[in-house]
């Protein structure tokens, strides 16, 4: 099966469109996470606060490289913007994202809460998990509410 490559590249957001995206991302997600992550992991909610604040921190920094690097690819191969994004690839996305992010997080977790490996393994699957569904569900909304504007269309000279 071959892929064709769209000599069109579709409109991005803006940056100060992925910088709102980012932060209200990042927000909504600690405000939502971290008091069941305290509560399940048993490190105390001050400590799992600064933890989630880095690691937020982190994927913020993952959110703009990925996020931008996915649109611009997905764009050149389809030449649809990332608003127009089907369900499917939303979740190939989400997916993508969270393990990229897991790879990143793992050792923050053993080093900031001293648990094993396997402990911060499951906690960070439990973030994980949680975090996809969080993801899917908030790039839904996000581009409902905020979608890319469709750039001016081009005029043709008078004669």
């Amino acid at each position: 099966m071959a892929v064709s490559v769209s000599t069109h590249s579709p409109k991005l957001r803006s940056l100060r469109d992925r910088l709102r995206q980012i932060v209200l991302f990042e927000i909504g997600g600690l405000v939502l996470i971290t008091p069941p992550f305290a509560w399940a992991s048993g490190v105390p909610l001050t400590e799992s606060i600064g933890l989630l604040a880095l690691l937020a921190l982190i994927a913020a920094i993952w959110n703009g490289c990925f996020n931008t690097g996915f649109d611009w690819i997905e764009g050149r191969l389809t030449g649809r913007t990332a608003d127009r994004r089907p369900y499917r690839l939303r979740c190939v996305h989400a997916v993508l994202f969270e393990s990229g992010l897991f790879t990143l997080t793992l050792p923050v977790i053993v080093l900031w809460t001293g648990m094993g490996w396997m402990e911060a393994i499951v906690a960070d699957i439990a973030l994980a998990l949680t975090y996809t569904l969080y993801a899917f569900l908030f790039n839904l909304a996000y581009d409902r509410m905020f979608p890319i504007e469709a750039p001016a269309p081009a005029h043709e000279p008078s004669r």
